[in-house]
């Protein structure tokens, strides 16, 4: 049976993107012996789950972009937390700023020890594997949190795909998810507010064409198979040269994921996969700064850390910082009467 709450959750927003964190979550995701990855499938898998999902994503409690996760016990002790994260359609593999959130609400709320001043590591696992959020205060303040990721990669490149603005040419990378990614001039669209509704749409083509084509399989773990996101980007400005010989590049993006989100963020894990596509044409080069900026004008800067090789190619580990600010608490009710339980989506 399904329970009927009260549902506690702590909101917070990344760079104007939502994050619902469900401290306690629903007894089917926090047995003994599970991964978080496989904690994943029994989400999906799980009427009682995916009840809860829905209504603390739908409304009237959530809206169509709504982002949240519930948190999990880690694959091991070497983790301080684990976490699921979930959206509209169901659960993602990774998600930056929901990492750069946890970071920063575990910091806050005392679940992770920290000094007044300086940086603490909480590492979190994810369905794509271990990643950390270096938290950093000042006074006991969080100041910013750098999400180190996953390894980074290219997928695939020069993918033709035939939308209702025309034909496209985009590539696909790895960032703890598959992400398409193209400059939104190819559907003659710009990275802004007036946009957005185009911009969805063209997104959810290109999503739905490439996974027809089987065309983001993943090498070793289909759970992670699959376009994502597809990031449609901008360059605002040349590569800014710095007196070290290290230049800033300052990009646009929105990320429409799932089936029609929009990241009000600039999309931690596209940033990754977007790097590594950087780092493949060498546009981008360790000491390198990405300044990512948000459909809503938020920014994230972003750096190559590390070189690595992952799935039969080179990869690249990124960290990219952000802020994360609490909105509130909730505590969500279920009259048994309501005919809209779990609730509904309406774009």
């Amino acid at each position: 049976m399904t329970s009927m709450g009260p549902f506690e959750t702590v909101d917070w927003h990344t760079g104007g993107e939502p994050f619902r964190i469900v401290p306690d979550s629903p007894a089917a995701l926090t047995g003994n012996g599970l991964t978080v990855a496989e904690r994943r499938t029994v989400a999906m898998l799980s009427d009682e789950v995916q009840w809860v999902r829905a209504l603390l994503c739908g409304e009237p409690r959530g809206h169509a972009d709504m982002y949240g996760g519930f948190l999990v016990p880690p694959d091991d002790p070497g983790a301080h937390l684990g976490v699921l994260f979930w959206h509209k359609d169901g659960f993602s593999t990774a998600c930056g700023h929901g990492t750069i959130a946890l970071g920063a609400w575990a910091v806050t709320s005392g679940r992770v020890p920290a000094p007044a001043d300086g940086v603490t590591d909480v590492v979190v696992d994810v369905p794509s594997g271990r990643v950390t959020a270096s938290v950093r205060t000042s006074g006991g303040l969080v100041e910013d949190v750098t999400f180190t990721n996953v390894a980074s990669h290219v997928h695939a490149r020069g993918i033709d795909v035939t939308t209702s603005r025309g034909k496209v040419t985009v590539d696909i990378a790895f960032g703890g998810a598959m992400y398409a990614v193209l400059p939104a001039a190819q559907a003659a669209l710009r990275i802004q507010p007036q946009d957005v509704p185009q911009l969805i749409a063209v997104g959810r083509e290109i999503r739905s064409a490439l996974d027809a084509l089987g065309a983001a399989e993943h090498y070793d773990d289909p759970r992670l198979s699959g376009i994502y996101g597809t990031v449609f980007t901008e360059e605002t400005s040349p590569p800014q040269l710095r007196p070290d010989g290290s230049r800033r590049l300052h990009h646009r993006n929105v990320t429409v994921f799932a089936d029609g989100e929009v990241d009000r963020s600039p999309c931690g894990s596209g940033t990754s996969a977007r790097i590594a596509l950087l780092a493949s044409s060498g546009e981008m080069r360790p000491g390198d700064e990405l300044w990512h900026e948000s459909v809503v004008g938020s920014v994230f800067s972003a750096r190559i850390t590390g070189r690595t090789t992952a799935h039969r190619g080179p990869a690249v580990i990124t960290a990219v910082t952000g802020t994360a600010h609490a909105v509130g608490t909730c505590r969500f009710t279920v009259d048994p009467r309501d005919v809209l339980v779990p609730g509904f989506v309406l774009r």
